[in-house]
């Protein structure tokens, strides 16, 4: 009996293990997927008559935080800025890798540089850094930026921060 105890046990954990390692390897694949996508829509179409080399590239490469597998989540949302428009300070409570898909995006994350990304380059951000802003940079010109959120529980993809703290953390 107590033989049998120990073999469902195993197994059981055996299993856990399997599901999570599987879950990561599913949110790792559809991201993967998903920034292949952009790449091949962003490629010239003077290379899309056969594959070439430089059909895909490494826009970025950042080691994730300790996540529960058993809840992984791959989120991707399309965010668009109209000319001159901007979020107010806010965070994520996952982890986000942006790419600028048109136009410009100007960024600051508490405790980091302002940065300005534009279409075809990417950017991360750890889970729950303040966003001090997230705009277009461009007051005549539309911005598109494509967010991937990998999250390992439910919780809103966005919160809004107070003001307060928006002035303690720019320097300007």
């Amino acid at each position: 009996m107590i033989h049998y105890g120990f073999t469902v046990g195993f197994l059981e954990a055996l299993m856990s293990l399997i599901r999570r390692w599987s879950s990561i390897a599913v949110a790792t694949v559809c991201c993967g997927l998903a920034a292949e996508h952009f790449a091949w829509c962003q490629a010239d179409a003077s290379t899309s008559r056969g594959p070439t080399k430089d059909r895909a590239r490494t826009v970025l490469s950042k080691p994730l935080p300790k996540l529960n597998g058993d809840h992984l989540r791959a989120i991707l949302l399309e965010v668009r800025y109209g000319p001159g428009e901007a979020s107010s300070p806010h965070s994520h409570p996952c982890a986000v890798i942006g790419y600028v898909v048109e136009g410009s995006v100007r960024t600051q994350v508490k405790g980091e540089a302002e940065m300005i990304y534009r279409a075809g380059e990417s950017f991360y951000e750890a889970p729950n850094g303040v966003h001090l802003v997230s705009a277009n940079a461009s007051s005549t010109e539309p911005a598109k930026l494509v967010a991937y959120l990998i999250c390992d529980r439910d919780v809103p993809l966005s919160v809004d921060v107070r003001e307060n703290i928006h002035l303690q953390g720019s320097s300007r």
